[in-house]
């Protein structure tokens, strides 16, 4: 049975959990660098790993932040030498693993970090929510995080600790073309706006509307807690953490 956090922001769902000051760390998969940064500003020293050429470079070419380095590489080959790690983060990216790959992925983490003390972090969409509903309609990633659980599931044996949690955010848009601009044109993945606005999934964005939007709680972005209610349409993304310590 998983630990119910309640609502929170990707941070402050960490922040409860694991502590990363003076830590090494890893974020894997790490996509325009938010989360690494949100680390990096928590007093860790963090490298965050991307695949995608184009996010990777443009990460490196931002303006640089004390204890935040970037670069380009895949799960299955990471950059650090072994038991020299205290945490790898994996946030929303393991089931971007491929399916044959993700056994080879989970043993480059644990190969990475220090084998008593290191950690390893998971965090992964549940198929369960509204928004997941509505994304399933032009990008079903249904089967994808299936093969992600299930890895996750062969590697419970090798460690000594387990923690497994859950929390809630609520996706937030102030219309259909704000979707189409989050989803269509990413470089790491093949969304094309075509497949997005179709009458399924207008009529199920619709259904995400706020009956009252001056009266809908706060919005919780992946590393704020709260922000000004400006969104008219509003999802529900349960979101799985599965927290690793103590190699054996």
């Amino acid at each position: 049975m998983r630990r119910d956090l309640g609502e929170m922001s990707d941070m402050a769902a960490a922040e409860r959990l694991v502590s990363v000051a003076g830590c090494a760390l890893l974020d894997i998969g790490c996509g325009a660098g938010e989360n690494a940064r949100a680390l990096a500003e928590r007093g860790a020293e963090v490298l965050g790993v991307e695949p995608d050429r184009q996010a990777a470079a443009a990460n490196r070419t931002a303006a640089p932040r004390p204890g935040l380095r970037f670069i380009e590489a895949a799960a299955e080959a990471l950059p650090a030498e072994s038991g020299t790690i205290d945490g790898v983060f994996f946030f929303r990216s393991l089931h971007h693993v491929p399916p044959a790959a993700l056994d080879r992925a989970l043993d480059e983490a644990m190969r990475v970090l220090k084998p008593a003390t290191g950690f390893l972090y998971v965090v992964e969409p549940a198929v369960t929510g509204s928004f997941h509903e509505l994304i399933r309609l032009f990008h079903d990633e249904t089967a994808a995080r299936a093969a992600a659980q299930a890895a996750l599931e062969r590697i419970r044996p090798r460690f000594a600790a387990i923690e497994t949690c859950r929390y809630l955010q609520r996706p937030r848009f102030a219309d259909f073309a704000a979707l189409i601009a989050r989803f269509a044109g990413s470089t790491y993945n093949s969304i094309r706006r075509e497949s997005i606005d179709r009458p399924q999934v207008r009529a199920r964005f619709a259904a995400g509307q706020a009956p009252d939007r001056t009266s809908a709680p706060d919005a919780v972005a992946p590393n704020r807690t709260s922000a000004p209610d400006t969104a008219t349409y509003i999802f529900e993304q349960p979101l799985l953490v599965d927290l690793y310590r103590g190699i054996l």
